[in-house]
């Protein structure tokens, strides 16, 4: 009758909890100062037991068995006066084999929590209990909690929680997929509740992995999709991933009915931990993640969604970095709004809209069109004043807890001295390093007055910013070493977002050779090399064409240069696209051009394109610059000296002439974005916005190269994604 019914809620509940289950994005905070789990590890796995009736004692034996033969170890939960009883012997063999035994409620009939008085009375029990099976751990039946009562408990850690669940009968959960203290209030007398002294609290661990009961009895699964997206979930962010699996629903001789699964799921399961996760998590017992939390007592996470404000002179919809910051934070739930650029030939769009949860503000029309100093200098020095005076607005009326400000210029983070002055906290985000950056643009030394000028203002901006993300790790030192101390910088290249750039369907049906290069149309992009590297390719290849799509001050003069070499009709100049329309244009295409010029800025601003062309399987051809080595080598990219278009030209004619080299570029680059993308690395941009980056120890982070060693590693890898 009770499985009928939680069917039948559960039934009704589902529709309107999707948002929050089986994953609540507000869950994968972290808490406050979080140090990581030991040794390193990625993320802490569970497995724990609940044993509810005399079938589910015969099924501990064959369970323990099964854990053994995949090197799994378990916590089984005993109800101490249920409806069967459990011998020192059964849980000395459990405890022989290296498994836990905790206490499970102490009736298990619901009533454990009715009145103060009652749980006192079964609390003494429960302790006497918890003494004779020396164990340290503690469930409640049905997931009732009250965690202020349980200090009465001579417990180490609690697990009678849950990150989120609608379908629990007391379905508030914690909202977080990390272990937390619970401190014992002033007026609990500490030595007559606990058997030691100086206990001062206790560890709770939420379960984080949705229930067996759940998925298989009330909602009838027949995978284990649900257990596996969550986990990989969990593990991307860090968290604890608990799982309850009741030995009394599992059916062991292949068979099924509605009370119960078969063990194949299970079992699958646990084959999927150990063979995709089996080095990088921390496969422990509820005991040793209580000890580990007990230590360093973290504080529960906060799951109040933060309101956040971005400021970017640029144009929203086709700036990859600010687009994923943005989505990321509104799919976990905070409230983010985007102050940007409006193109001023998109008709279409609006001064205010809401994509994907974000809420898009264009205050300030443009048309990359500048020729000179004074011109850009004035379009700047006017977005800094309309963005700060709509910031400061906007603030007195929602309060923002952060605001993330995008170069360039650096002085736009100034835009925020309202917010600064509240509390708010502050990070400038350094695409591209300006004094650099200004001087391959306007033909400056690095000793000019304009450039000395950069530099004393990206210090200044460096300083009022409470953090500096600078976007690759060449930047990082030189930033380091001339504008702010390396504990307030954190070097985060530019991701891939792989909820944009995911693999797509070829749908071409011509017999055209593409190359394709998007992007900003300034010198230091090198797209004349290119050009003047197209006839020879065309020379063996008379149905290749060059696409380019961008925007920017060289795009005439370039577009002048394909006239002079009689190659309209095969490089083709479009305006920029949308990034997800740009996605669909390079899946469609046979090579991805990056010919950067090494002697100039492009020489260490890291290149996005070149993990949006492995992406979508297209092999990539780029001139080899002192950033792109360090990311990459020639396994993943097929190189050419800079500014030789020449051997651009032959790189090219390689590539499309070699089936064998085109397709090794294509295996380890998508094996390569699979390992380095947005999805995996994100957890970083939230610690920095939340506060919880811990003291850099000064040098640039490591490089995100991976390690492929030969075909059967690069397989895995393919598999994985």
């Amino acid at each position: 009758m009770r499985m009928a019914l939680r069917r039948g809620l559960a039934a009704r509940s589902l529709a309107r909890s999707r948002h929050i289950w089986p994953i609540n994005p507000a869950a994968g905070r972290k808490p406050e100062g979080w140090p990581g789990w030991p040794e390193g590890k990625q993320f802490a796995f569970v497995l724990t037991h609940d044993v509810e009736g005399p079938l589910g004692l015969a099924k501990c034996r064959p369970l323990m068995e099964l854990e053994m033969s995949l090197g799994f170890r378990s916590s089984f939960n005993f109800i101490p006066e249920g409806g069967y009883k459990v011998s020192r012997e059964e849980r000395g063999e459990l405890t022989k084999n290296g498994f836990e035994v905790g206490v499970h409620d102490l009736h298990h009939d619901g009533k454990l929590y009715r009145s103060r008085r009652e749980f006192e009375n079964a609390a003494r029990k429960i302790n006497e209990y918890l003494r004779e099976w020396n164990a340290v751990g503690f469930r409640s039946g049905f997931m009732h909690h009250n965690l202020d009562w349980l200090h009465g408990l001579e417990i180490d850690y609690d697990m009678s929680t849950f990150d989120t669940d609608p379908f629990e009968p007391q379905p508030d959960g914690v909202d977080t997929i990390f272990p937390f203290w619970v401190p014992r209030p002033l007026n609990v007398n500490s030595s007559r509740n606990s058997r030691r002294s100086g206990k001062d609290g206790y560890v709770e661990m939420p379960y984080t992995l949705p229930q067996d009961s759940t998925l298989f009895l009330s909602f009838g699964e027949k995978n284990i999709d649900t257990w596996k997206g969550k986990l990989d979930w969990i593990a991307e962010n860090g968290g604890l991933a608990l799982l309850n699996v009741h030995p009394d629903y599992i059916e062991f001789n292949g068979t099924r009915t509605d009370r119960s699964f078969p063990v194949s799921y299970y079992r699958d399961f646990l084959l999927y931990v150990k063979t995709r996760y089996g080095s990088s998590g921390w496969m422990a017992l509820p005991a040793q993640v209580g000890r580990y939390c007990a230590e360093i007592q973290p504080v529960r996470a906060s799951s109040v969604p933060k309101r956040v404000a971005m400021i970017s002179y640029s144009f929203y919809r086709s700036d990859n970095r600010v687009m994923r910051y943005a989505e990321a934070l509104a799919e976990r739930g905070d409230s983010v709004d985007v102050i940007a650029l409006r193109r001023e030939t998109d008709t279409n769009s609006k001064r205010h809209e809401n994509i994907r949860g974000v809420n898009l503000y264009q205050v300030q029309s443009r048309v990359r069109n500048e020729k000179g100093k004074a011109s850009y200098l004035w379009r700047l020095l006017r977005f800094w004043f309309v963005s700060s005076a709509f910031l400061s607005l906007k603030h007195l009326r929602k309060g923002y807890d952060a605001i993330h400000v995008h170069n360039v210029p650096d002085f736009l983070v100034l835009a925020a001295w309202l917010p600064k002055l509240t509390g708010a906290r502050i990070i400038l985000d350094i695409h591209d390093i300006l004094p650099e950056f200004f001087a391959s643009k306007f033909s400056k030394e690095q000793e000019s007055r304009y450039v000395r000028v950069l530099k004393w203002i990206e210090r200044v901006s460096c300083r009022f910013a409470d953090h500096v993300i600078i976007s690759n790790d060449l930047w990082h030192k030189t930033i380091t070493e001339r504008s702010v101390p390396a504990h307030k910088c954190t070097s985060v290249i530019n991701y891939l977002d792989t909820r944009v750039f995911y693999p797509r369907i070829w749908t071409r049906s011509d017999d055209k050779l593409i190359a394709i290069f998007p992007g900003g149309l300034q010198w230091h992009q090198g797209l004349d090399i290119a050009i003047r590297a197209f006839p020879r390719v065309l020379q063996r290849f008379p149905q290749a064409e060059f696409h380019i799509y961008g925007e920017g001050n060289m795009k005439e003069e370039w577009k002048q240069l394909t006239q002079e070499l009689k190659l309209e009709q095969q490089v083709l100049f479009f305006d920029p696209l949308p990034l997800r329309e740009i996605a669909e244009k390079i899946a469609n295409s046979d090579i991805g051009i990056v010919p950067k010029r090494a002697d100039s800025f492009g020489n260490e601003a890291y290149s996005t394109k070149i993990m949006e062309f492995m992406s979508q399987g297209i092999p990539v051809v780029a001139s080899r610059t002192k950033i792109d080595t360090f990311y990459f080598d020639d396994t993943l990219i097929a190189f050419f000296e800079s500014g030789n278009h020449d051997e651009l030209a032959e790189k090219i004619l390689e590539v499309l002439g070699d089936a064998n080299r085109r397709q090794s570029l294509i295996t380890n680059g998508l094996a390569y974005v699979n390992q380095n993308n947005w999805n995996r690395k994100k957890q970083e941009y939230f610690d920095i916005l939340d506060g919880n980056t811990r003291p850099a120890s000064g040098r640039a982070a490591k490089s995100v190269r991976p390690k492929i060693d030969g075909p059967t590693e690069v397989k895995a890898e393919l598999a994985s994604a």
